[in-house]
């Protein structure tokens, strides 16, 4: 077996030392080499137009998109909150004011000559002539209602004070009313002091009215009111 493969091979050998080789088609070879590389590069440049074109579209798109889409939406004010009124709850109490009702003051009748202590050494009285008054030293002053000076048929009030560093005692005349319901006297920061009120009996229509107040640094307002607090007459401060 071996000495045939022999015999074999040495045919062949001597069939191929009688074949001579063609030359290599170098010349072909460079033509398809240089056709090659043609291809490649214009395949490769398609490629990248063709990417450059994808890129592009997809940025239009993407501002076509963007520009298109609606705006968001502005916020919704949110409705403004529903305020209830306070309705007050009825009440039998009565409205305040801006001052409290005035009670009247009582009159004190006396007689004719009869001394009144006013307090802190002060005496008045009353005669038909008119009011009479003597301070802590005892000296006596007076104030006529016939000497023609008041008008006793028209609402009117006088005012006479006498101070020291312990305090003042305010005194006067009210007249031209049979219902006389107080006598006040305001200070210059609103403090108000009610005076005490003397008649003779028979309601003459006329009476004397005092007060204490402490030391004042300026007049006082006196007022005259009538039994339903109407103001009838006022001295101003």
């Amino acid at each position: 077996m071996r000495a045939e493969v022999d015999r074999i091979r040495e045919a062949f050998a001597r069939e191929a030392s009688g074949v001579t080789p063609s030359p290599v088609p170098l010349a072909a070879v460079r033509r398809a080499g240089r056709s090659f590389r043609r291809r490649r590069t214009a395949a490769l440049s398609a490629l990248s137009v063709l990417g450059a074109a994808t890129v592009a579209a997809a940025v239009v798109a993407g501002v076509a998109y963007t520009g298109s889409s609606p705006s968001a939406p502005a916020p919704v004010a949110a409705p403004p909150a529903t305020v209830t009124p306070r309705v007050p709850s009825p009440t039998s109490s009565p409205e305040p004011t801006s001052t409290p009702p005035r009670t009247p003051t009582q009159v004190r009748v006396v007689a004719s000559g009869e001394r009144v202590d006013a307090g802190k050494g002060w005496k008045v009285w009353l005669t038909a002539g008119g009011k009479h008054w003597a301070g802590p030293d005892g000296f006596e002053n007076s104030r006529s209602v016939t000497d023609g000076n008041i008008d006793t048929a028209v609402p009117g009030v006088s005012h006479q004070s006498s101070g020291s560093p312990a305090g003042t005692f305010h005194s006067g005349l009210y007249y031209g009313t049979r219902a006389v319901g107080g006598v006040e006297l305001t200070g210059p920061g609103g403090e108000r002091t009610v005076a005490t009120l003397l008649e003779l009996p028979g309601r003459p229509g006329w009476g004397v009215w005092y007060a204490h107040t402490g030391p004042t640094s300026g007049d006082l307002a006196v007022s005259m009111y009538d039994r339903a607090g109407k103001l009838l007459s006022a001295l101003p401060g």
